[in-house]
């Protein structure tokens, strides 16, 4: 249908139907594809259990091993979907926020069309490093130390998978979300609700409260965990200043 000609109600409905039957499709076909690859699939997300993980190499740290545990009959196959269908949602994602502008642009103006692109784009793209950061030293440092801490040593620990993987996906989200901070202070400054003085008058409470966010986390009492990972929060305050006072300046 042409730009400049108007759809009616059940149109828009069909248009939206269709992109939500594509989204559903390629979400179930990424994830058929994950649940295929299983090996693979739990060598990746088991990983940071075990001392061979290269962050651990690293670091240095003595050998050390988390034992897993099944406690359900079926609960290793509703792991495995669950695993596999998050997978193919973040494999497809590209695909569906294609999908999801095409159906939202016609409605915008041109420059408004220009600035949605690009938050979408930059809030995607912080989402995922934000999900990688997690992967590569939150969640490692959460694991290990609350899979190997003990009140006693007659006391053993019993992880089970379960609670292992709804820990990955849960900080996973947690991150992602944290690593939107620089695109919401865009956001703000835009409409002119934060300023870069504000920011830089407010460090130190913004520290104390990245420290807060860190603790939450990461529930752990060694300070140099508790350090490492308030440091890449920090460096996101920080690109935030940067990013209200470039704003600022084009205004």
């Amino acid at each position: 249908m042409a730009e400049n000609e108007e759809m009616t109600f059940w149109e828009h409905l069909d248009v939206f139907r269709s992109s939500i039957i594509k989204i559903l499709v390629a979400t179930v076909a990424t994830g058929i594809i994950a649940f295929a690859l299983k090996d693979p699939l739990f060598r990746l997300v088991l990983a940071p259990q075990d001392s061979n993980f290269f962050l651990w190499r690293w670091v240095g740290v003595e050998p050390f091993s988390i034992q897993l545990i099944n406690t359900g009959l079926a609960e290793q196959f509703l792991i495995h979907m669950k695993v596999a269908l998050v997978a193919g949602l973040v494999c497809a994602s590209p695909y569906l926020l294609y999908v999801l502008f095409s159906f939202v642009s016609p409605a915008l103006y041109e420059n408004e069309r220009r600035y949605s692109v690009r938050i979408t784009l930059s809030a995607y793209l912080m989402f995922l490093l934000g999900v990688l950061v997690n992967y590569l030293l939150v969640f490692p440092l959460t694991v290990r130390f609350l899979g190997t801490y003990q009140v006693n040593n007659s006391v053993a620990n019993m992880l089970t998978i379960s609670s292992y993987v709804d820990t990955l996906l849960m900080l996973s989200l947690m991150m992602g979300i944290v690593f939107e901070l620089p695109v919401l202070s865009w956001l703000l400054a835009k409409f002119g609700l934060l300023r870069k003085e504000w920011m830089e008058g407010y460090r130190r409470h913004a520290f104390v409260a990245i420290l807060i966010v860190a603790a939450v986390i990461t529930p752990t009492s060694d300070i140099f965990t508790l350090l490492i990972v308030s440091l890449p929060i920090w460096l996101l305050y920080e690109c935030s200043i940067f990013v209200v006072g470039s704003v600022q300046k084009n205004k």
